[in-house]
């Protein structure tokens, strides 16, 4: 577009004409300057989004690691007391499922039964636990492992 002015300048193109295609071509590299700016900005933005995901990533296998043997002491203690309960090895799977938050409805599609089979089955957890319900299910296992809360700061 430059050389097109310069050359509409040597060939004594009208004032206007030359104006007009001036402005375009000041328009054009703004555009283009701004363009550029957006692209830096964006790299900048993506090289710190990247950063910070594998800083998540980082405290997730170190949550997952610091975790690990007490999430397999957790679980053998609640198949400890699953059996404890004396419950059948169906009526322990669904448990377990409850536990995991999983609606009957799911827990049917995924053990390839009925809905109405499941929530007998939850029935029969919570009357071998001595339990009214999931809540009670859940807060059976997660109660103690719970920081007390501290009335004085407000924060659980």
């Amino acid at each position: 577009m430059g050389a097109d002015l310069l050359e509409d300048w040597r060939q004594g193109s009208r004032d206007l004409h030359l104006g007009l295609e001036s402005v375009v071509l000041l328009l054009a590299a703004i555009g283009l300057w701004l363009l550029q700016r957006r692209i830096r900005q964006e790299r900048s933005d993506a090289l710190a989004l990247r950063a910070r995901l594998a800083e998540a990533r980082a405290a997730a296998e170190s949550w997952r690691q610091e975790t690990e043997s007490l999430a397999a002491g957790l679980g053998r203690a609640i198949d400890a007391q699953l059996e404890a309960w004396k419950l059948t090895d169906a009526e322990r799977e669904v448990a377990r499922l409850l536990l995991k938050g999983l609606s009957l409805r799911e827990i049917a599609s995924l053990r390839e039964t009925s809905e109405r089979t499941v929530r007998q089955q939850s029935l029969a957890v919570y009357r071998k636990a001595g339990l009214t319900g999931r809540a009670e299910l859940s807060a059976f296992f997660l109660e103690d492992l719970l920081a007390p809360r501290d009335p004085a700061s407000g924060a659980g």
